[in-house]
């Protein structure tokens, strides 16, 4: 009975206060404005925090389209670079242009930077259409290395932050080039060495790829020149370069195959080279 009284007064009190929120909501325009606009803010966090978390569970296939347009972008440049460089832009029209880089994308299954020697395991295998050699890259197109091994749905690539890694890079809008290794210290920057000494390097410079390897294209950003160091000759420098890659962060990546490369080993294999190689 004490029960049902307590129950009893407790609904009277939550009807009363209704009532006079009620009353005074509609006391003023003002009032009724202040707390409309309330409701709505709200309503509208609300509204918000779900929005939020659902683009969040979003970005990753976003990322992952962006990633593959930038693909397909660079891949259409390079079918425009190829004519015009070799004066076949009317074949190219035709679609009989041979493109010698092809790129594609694959999402980034497991990394690591705290290793001597760091792989990089990718989603995407033979079946898709990759292979060793593949070099590996950035979305904006940097370098991170290239790829070593292939199972049917999956690939391994071994990263710039690996001490058996080799790459050869110059300064941007420079000849001069040395070549691009990890002294596996610190995961953010790289050295090149061997740079010729009427290079004159300067901090900030750009550092890119040469092209002279069978993995990466000319011109594939590499970092920015932190540190400059002629050696005890005065013949070379040695030049300590910070990334343009976070490899630490890397979701998805773009695969660069060269169409040319096993044209290009074919010849360097072939009887000829190897005779004049073995010439005294």
């Amino acid at each position: 009975m004490e029960f049902i009284r307590s129950t009893y007064v407790v609904l009277l009190f939550v009807v009363i206060e209704a009532v006079a929120f009620r009353c005074y909501a509609h006391s003023s325009a003002y009032t009724e404005a202040r707390l409309l606009a309330r409701s709505n803010e709200v309503a509208g966090s609300v509204h918000g925090f779900f929005a939020g978390v659902k683009h969040y569970f979003e970005l990753g296939r976003e990322n992952r389209l962006l990633t593959a347009r930038v693909a397909e972008l660079q891949t259409l440049l390079s079918e425009y670079r190829s004519a015009e460089t070799e004066a076949r832009l009317d074949g190219y029209m035709d679609g009989n242009t041979h493109t010698q880089y092809e790129l594609t994308t694959a999402a980034v299954v497991s990394n690591s930077i705290n290793k001597q020697r760091n792989f990089i395991v990718l989603n995407r295998g033979l079946r898709d259409g990759v292979a060793p050699d593949m070099a590996v890259l950035s979305p904006d197109g940097a370098m991170v290395g290239y790829v070593v091994e292939c199972s049917e749905r999956y690939a391994v690539a071994i990263s710039i932050l690996n001490t058996s890694f080799r790459a050869s890079g110059k300064i941007a809008g420079s000849d001069y080039f040395g070549s691009i290794l990890w002294d596996g210290s610190d995961p953010h920057r790289v050295t090149m060495t061997e740079l010729s000494k009427y290079a004159e390097p300067q901090v900030g410079d750009e550092v890119v790829s040469t092209g002279f390897s069978q993995y990466f294209p000319a011109e594939i950003p590499i970092g920015t020149i932190e540190r400059v160091v002629l050696n005890e000759a005065r013949t070379a420098y040695t030049v300590d370069v910070r990334l343009a890659v976070d490899v630490s962060g890397l979701g998805d990546v773009i695969l660069v195959r060269n169409n040319d490369l096993h044209e290009v080993e074919t010849l360097r294999a072939s009887d000829k080279v190897k005779e004049l190689n073995e010439r005294p």
